[in-house]
């Protein structure tokens, strides 16, 4: 091998894997640093070409530079000397809302805005920085994050139940791979919601176009996603926009979101799946000036994760939590409640 190949074997027990892609059959030629824009969340053009000029990109495992064109089928890796942050954990003195806790385990009740586990863009103020500052030993799942049994989004506030012993941590994941917990949301959706109640059923995988979104997959694409049932049910009807109460039966990610998107009631303000955009509703400038409004209240996908039901590990009991709706959202809701009422829509 020559001395100036710099091939990735020769360097590759130093290097971490910290993204890897496989472009589309249909991939368009596009340069690599707009293609992974498209693709990292949080990453800037910025840090992009400094990693390609670092030579910390590779395509068929051989660096390129920023304006290397992406075609179909090139393996995309990107590789940095350290390992993914989410492997060094800093603990964090941050205050927790503690609903419930004993010996077996603890419910919290997550503020909107925080990150339950640290990932790419995201590797300080989380959840489990929190939790690793408060508690000593939680016992990991599956993917080496202490004490998760599940997640919600950052932008979703409302309960989770975290194990604090090995036993607890298996006897909980069970339940909720087995369905046997309870977790119902309240959402408040675009558009009035036709049935009073009904299910949406679609497997759920990631998004072919947009790596950042989730998908319904159908028909013969069906295995492209995972099962997933979700259960609504209408609290309120506001005009162009339904309270509603979802029932998970899976957990997929995202799946509230995609779902209700899916029957074309996207979450009010969902930025990631197009519920920031006046979706229903007059063209009137006092509409939008109103929509506005309820935006800013609202800075987030209107989705609280609002009673969490499961049994207990240790004693057998079954142990349900609620919580209020917050502010944020409450705020929205009650605005939303007055135009929909002065309107008479």
């Amino acid at each position: 091998m020559a001395d100036h190949d710099t091939s990735i074997d020769d360097n590759d027990d130093e290097l971490y894997e910290h993204y890897s892609f496989t472009a589309e059959k249909g991939q368009q030629p596009l340069r690599i640093d707009k293609y992974l824009m498209n693709f990292i969340e949080n990453a800037t053009r910025n840090k992009i070409q400094t990693a390609a000029k670092n030579g910390s990109i590779y395509v068929n495992d051989t660096p390129v530079k920023q304006n290397y064109k992406v075609k179909p089928f090139d393996k995309i890796r990107v590789l940095f000397e350290h390992p993914p942050y989410e492997y060094l954990l800093t603990p964090e003195n941050i205050p927790l809302d503690i609903v419930y806790e004993d010996d077996e385990l603890l419910v919290v009740n997550k503020p909107a805005g925080m990150v339950v586990h640290p990932g790419h863009g995201n590797y300080s103020g989380t959840l489990i920085n929190a939790l690793t500052y408060h508690f000593d030993n939680l016992p990991n799942n599956s993917s080496n994050r202490p004490g998760l049994v599940h997640r919600i989004d950052k932008d979703t506030s409302g309960l989770l139940v975290v194990a604090k012993t090995e036993e607890a941590m298996t006897h909980l994941s069970k339940q909720f791979f087995d369905k046997t917990s309870e977790r119902e949301y309240v959402a408040l959706v675009w558009g009035n919601v036709d049935e009073d109640s009904g299910t949406v059923e679609g497997n759920i995988g990631r998004h072919p176009k947009n790596r950042l979104q989730n998908t319904v997959f159908e028909g013969d694409d069906a295995d492209k996603g995972k099962p997933a049932v979700t259960h609504y049910k209408v609290i309120e009807r506001l005009g162009y926009v339904t309270l509603v109460s979802c029932k998970l039966e899976t957990g997929r990610t995202h799946q509230i979101r995609v779902h209700m998107k899916h029957i074309g009631h996207t979450l009010f303000n969902d930025e990631r799946y197009g519920g920031e955009k006046i979706l229903k509703g007059t063209t009137f400038n006092k509409y939008k000036q109103f929509v506005e409004n309820c935006f800013k209240v609202l800075p987030r996908q209107a989705l609280h994760a609002k009673t969490l039901g499961f049994e207990h590990p240790k004693t057998g009991e079954f142990l349900r939590f609620n919580t209020e709706i917050p502010e944020d959202m409450q705020l929205c809701v009650e605005k939303w409640r007055n135009y929909s009422k002065h309107q008479e829509l």
